[in-house]
């Protein structure tokens, strides 16, 4: 599986906002922010977009991911997998 290999970037589409405790995506359309396409994510989950960069590969984002939070190895790949697939699912970020 070449999974670990992956690389993606972030869409020019979506921008990404902390607001008090919470973070979000905000799809951007014609320069206008789409309110009713608003999506929360985890901490974890910030961590994961901060860390897609066009360069990094999946695999160097899950050792960051563990060594930044107290997950096991296994746990740290299942959710970051699905994580970049709900991104990709909502056109956050793209494959290069």
């Amino acid at each position: 599986m070449d999974f670990p290999e992956n690389v993606y970037d972030k869409s020019d589409e979506v921008v990404f906002r902390k607001v008090g405790e919470e973070f979000i995506l905000v799809p951007i359309r014609q320069n206008v922010g789409d309110l009713d396409s608003i999506y929360t994510i985890n901490e974890t989950g910030a961590r994961i977009w901060e860390l897609v960069d066009g360069k990094t590969k999946v695999k160097e984002i899950k050792e960051k991911i563990l060594e930044e939070f107290e997950v096991t190895s296994d746990q740290a790949e299942r959710d970051l997998i699905e994580h970049l697939r709900q991104l990709t699912g909502i056109g956050a970020i793209i494959k290069r």
